[in-house]
């Protein structure tokens, strides 16, 4: 099987096309090739489809075969594998994904993909929709868990996300497999560690469900940012993330978020299952 290995932001992926969804298990294919000893290696795998509605369709799996309806820093990468494999050949176009449609935008330099565009949807504090077991919302409330308690909001953009702002402390992003399994949070979520540097930079350490504390998040920067306008930590609409990966920009406005940032090849090949 023949496969491309991209990331974004140190956010890693395998790329491999099924147009003719001859893949069957999926899941399962995503964990055999993402495990890093005994396969590729990757935070998750992306497989390309045709799509009904939109000119591509993105199915993403994190690396445990659980199944994610967005990734931020996989669909740059999907952006830029699409155009220069000539699957599309316009630098503006539209993608499916397990979260909606998502509109992307490509700046090219030489003909090559630079940089990648995002339209990531507007955020919801709903907790009907991230889902919230027994609470409306989950805004900048004191929560326990394992005698630690944080002050946490959550929301959902593609996938839940909880962000946690270090004001007084420090925590070791591992903290997050924790809270991602706590009883709160009905079908888990990601957990995001946030400092603030100034009004437009804030750095962000991510532990993603189905991941693992992974190089970067894109939607985990979203939501970070998205919290950190609402909270009033940062002011004006681009907001610089930094995650151990990377820099992301992100702009809140009152249409939505958008997304911009690097996306690049590592490798390709074939895989022997």
């Amino acid at each position: 099987m023949e496969f491309y290995k991209m990331q974004g932001a140190g956010n890693d992926f395998i790329f491999i096309e099924d147009f003719n969804y001859k893949i069957k298990d999926e899941c399962e294919l995503a964990k055999k090739v993402c495990n890093r000893h005994f396969g590729i290696g990757a935070d998750g795998l992306i497989i390309v489809r045709k799509s009904q509605n939109s000119m591509a369709k993105m199915v993403i799996i994190n690396s445990d075969g659980s199944r994610a309806n967005m990734c931020g820093n996989a669909i740059r990468c999907f952006g830029k594998y699409v155009y220069e494999n000539k699957i599309i050949n316009k630098t503006k176009f539209s993608v499916e994904t397990g979260d909606g449609v998502k509109e992307i935008e490509l700046t090219l330099k030489e003909n090559k993909v630079e940089y990648v565009k995002v339209y990531m949807g507007k955020p919801c504090f709903d907790g009907k929709y991230i889902p919230l077991n027994n609470l409306d919302s989950l805004i900048d409330k004191e929560i326990v868990v394992d005698n630690e308690t944080y002050n946490m909001t959550t929301l959902l953009i593609g996938v839940p996300h909880t962000v946690i702002f270090e004001e007084n402390k420090e925590y070791e992003v591992n903290l997050g497999e924790k809270i991602e399994k706590f009883n709160l949070f009905k079908e888990g979520t990601n957990v995001n560690f946030v400092k603030v540097n100034d009004d437009k930079h804030i750095r962000v350490n991510t532990w993603e469900r189905g991941a693992g504390a992974t190089l970067a998040c894109g939607t985990g920067c979203c939501a970070s940012a998205v919290v950190a306008k609402k909270l009033g930590y940062v002011s004006g609409e681009k907001i610089f993330v930094k995650a151990p990966g990377g820099t992301l920009i992100i702009e809140v406005l009152e249409d939505g978020v958008y997304m911009s940032g690097p996306a690049e090849f590592i490798c390709k090949g074939n895989i022997i299952l």
